[in-house]
């Protein structure tokens, strides 16, 4: 792969109740540091940031990993709904301003071992 590499620690949430919790009521959240929203399958989602007291930046990926979206610091506490896109299967929410300092737009490729290997544009090492 050409271009900028960063690496990120995530927290992986892939249930309904930790999808709905999020990074709710946190104070703080590491440069280098994340949650990764896994599904079941590819939908329409959207977000909001009702409870979250930092501004985060929500990058919306398909099944290969590939951002379809990224929306740039979300507001704390604003209920306003986040449309990300239609065939979304991940979101990684990093601190907000972070997406632009790595230039991570769309078009960009992110890899983790959950995402389907085989569909991966750009597939972890074994």
């Amino acid at each position: 792969m050409g271009g900028s590499r960063a690496a990120f620690n995530v927290e992986v949430v892939d249930s309904f109740k930790g999808r709905a919790k999020g990074l709710m009521y946190r104070t703080s959240l590491p440069k280098f540091s994340g949650m990764l929203f896994l599904y079941p399958r590819e939908q329409s989602v959207s977000f909001w940031m009702r409870n979250t007291l930092i501004p985060l930046d929500m990058i919306f990926m398909d099944a290969s990993g590939t951002v379809v979206s990224v929306h740039a610091n979300a507001i704390p506490g604003d209920e306003t709904a986040i449309f990300g896109g239609n065939n979304i299967l991940a979101v990684l929410e990093i601190n907000g301003g972070l997406a632009k300092t790595l230039k991570i737009q769309p078009g960009a490729v992110m890899q983790h071992p959950r995402l389907d290997q085989k569909k991966a544009a750009w597939p972890c090492k074994k």
